[in-house]
């Protein structure tokens, strides 16, 4: 029993002592350590470096270019020189560029922005996905700290009357065997709190192990302040702007498909020396200058072949979208008929409560009187613990369903 009380008085202290967090506290922790948002927020950063990149690649590109070879032959033999030049001595600045239409270089750079709104709407998911398992933790955390608290106050309760109740039975008022089934229950509800503790503790710093913090200091949670969000209009969600956004890469990756089979021009200029060193290789500086010209013809039906991929794929987003709809109709709807049931009992426990304190109170008086039994006033005090266990319950559980709620309409 001391070694309790010891524990209960330590773990206890440890709590007051510690600062109050709130849920806004571990939603920021949270977004700051997440290594998979920092890493979106990095592929966000080398996209734009990707449209900079395309852009420079559409530039005139410039290299230094040397290629040096001797074939000598001994006595006859030898590489045949019609085809060797006996050697091939060349330093050439060549500049080449491919010349791109102004309306296939807005397809390849609306390529490179579509991936980049694909990463934001990720990103939005992932915080959404991040906010919502988060915040359920901190309610669960939080239900353990009401039943922590309530279960310290019906053992506090108890505590106060051992003393008394002690008394009446050295004075015969109760039997001493009705003492005793008093101590046990108080014994058991002194280890139902330290208990308490022990589950707040382990939540609390899962909690904290969610939002990235390596503090292990158990500290109080303020309540959540959840406020049901009103139902949003589905087409400014991001869940269906995934799918808008799918959309809009297919059809562009249609259009660079078309843009493979049109005809391509490049053109290129060098100047240097270049030299087989047979008649006057001083003489072997100059230039050159060419254009290409590219006309695809036929490649065995690949076009058509790329084109039914990317119409499977949009068949899919599309059975994909209205699976969501679907769903999302069902999910909101249980939600909301879960969350008017719960409603429905808040004022049935309350009265509940009320009533069972209101009985402990008055089976107190008639204690001390010996006009109740001890078995009786027992019955009273579990029955307080279970309409207040009832009460604590049905509160966790409206936080969790407003948090669910709020996942999807926010």
């Amino acid at each position: 029993m001391r070694y309790f009380m010891s524990l209960v008085l330590l773990l206890n202290a440890l709590l007051c002592i510690a600062q109050t967090r709130t849920l806004d506290f571990f939603l920021q922790q949270a977004t700051q350590n997440s290594p998979v948002l920092n890493d979106l927020q990095n592929q966000i950063l080398i996209s734009r470096i990707d449209s900079q990149l395309l852009r420079a690649s559409l530039r005139t590109q410039v290299n230094f270019l040397s290629s040096n070879s001797v074939a000598p032959t001994l006595r006859g033999w030898g590489y045949d020189p019609a085809i060797t030049n006996y050697a091939n001595v060349s330093a050439l600045v060549q500049a080449n560029r491919n010349f791109v239409t102004a309306t296939n270089l807005s397809a390849q750079l609306r390529t490179l922005d579509l991936q980049r709104r694909a990463l934001l709407d990720t990103i939005q998911l992932s915080q959404r996905d991040l906010v919502r398992t988060l915040t359920d933790q901190y309610i669960t955390a939080y239900g353990d700290q009401l039943a922590m608290a309530f279960t310290k106050d019906v053992f506090d309760l108890m505590k106060g009357e051992e003393e008394m109740l002690k008394k009446l039975a050295q004075a015969n008022v109760f039997k001493q065997t009705d003492y005793l089934n008093f101590t046990v229950t108080l014994q058991q509800q002194e280890l139902a709190y330290l208990q308490a503790q022990n589950q707040y503790a382990a939540d609390y710093l899962t909690l904290n192990y969610l939002a990235g913090i390596t503090d292990t200091t158990v500290q109080q949670l303020a309540k959540p302040d959840l406020q049901e969000v009103m139902e949003a209009t589905l087409s400014n969600t991001v869940f269906l702007r995934r799918f808008a956004t799918d959309s809009l890469r297919l059809a562009n990756e249609k259009e660079l498909i078309n843009y493979q089979y049109k005809p391509r021009v490049g053109a290129y200029a060098d100047g240097g020396y270049n030299s087989s060193l047979q008649e006057t290789p001083y003489k072997n500086f100059g230039f050159s200058a060419g254009v290409s010209l590219t006309i695809p013809i036929y490649d065995g039906r690949q076009k058509q072949l790329k084109m039914a991929q990317v119409d499977i794929r949009e068949r899919t987003r599309q059975t994909n979208k209205q699976f969501f709809l679907n769903q999302y109709a069902i999910q909101v709807s249980q939600l909301r008929r879960q969350l008017n049931a719960l409603d429905l009992l808040v004022e049935k426990i309350d009265r509940q409560i009320r009533y069972s304190h209101t009985l402990i109170v008055a089976n107190n008086k008639l204690l001390q009187t010996g006009d109740i039994t001890m078995r009786d006033y027992v019955i009273a005090i579990n029955n307080y613990l279970n309409a207040q266990n009832l009460a604590t319950l049905n509160s966790v559980n409206r936080l969790r369903i407003v948090n669910e709620i709020n996942y999807w309409n926010r």
